[in-house]
């Protein structure tokens, strides 16, 4: 193996070490590792570093005083809150998913009537979906102790990706889709 086929080696062990290591991990570690000099881990490291930023990758190295991380590339920030937001939405609970859905076809509706519904308690999955921008109070019902009306938001409809509730599939559709 030539010296420029072992550097690369090298430099494609560090980029995998990078990528799975929770923490920085120190030029001194690095050169102990592989057995050889920090100057030649140094260059190593400079010359990865560099082939991150050319490419302009969603990926980077950074060096934190005498250690290396792998970290996500500033310039796609906006891309990562985006998803981590449909992620973070898109962990609902079953329970969640049900009243959001009750919600989302029999707006505006009640707390009573969405447990009547369901049979069940609702409370933490309205929380839960007020919590996650899903649905929101619209108003009070005008009955005795005027209960909130709850109805969906424009997050909802992003997290569906729908621009209105008329692009819900009518219930009909939906109770053949769940008997196949």
């Amino acid at each position: 193996m030539s010296l420029f086929q072992k550097t690369e080696q090298i430099k494609r062990i560090i980029e995998a070490l990078l990528f799975v290591s929770e923490k920085p991990i120190s030029k001194n570690f690095l050169a102990s590792f592989f057995n050889i000099s920090e100057s030649e881990i140094k260059l190593i490291l400079d010359n990865l570093i560099n082939e991150y930023k050319d490419k302009e990758s969603g990926i980077l190295i950074i060096q934190i005083d005498e250690s290396y991380q792998m970290v996500t590339n500033p310039m796609y920030s906006e891309w990562l809150t985006i998803f981590k937001n449909i992620t973070l939405n898109n962990k609902l609970s079953e329970q969640a998913l049900e009243t959001l859905a009750i919600i989302a076809y029999k707006q505006p509706i009640t707390k009573a009537e969405i447990d009547k519904i369901r049979s069940v308690n609702s409370d933490y999955a309205i929380k839960t979906l007020l919590d996650r921008k899903l649905v929101k109070i619209i108003g009070k019902k005008d009955v005795p102790g005027r209960p909130f009306l709850y109805g969906t938001t424009k997050e909802f409809l992003k997290l569906f990706g729908i621009s209105s509730l008329n692009e819900l599939p009518n219930i009909d559709e939906f109770q053949q889709i769940n008997a196949a």
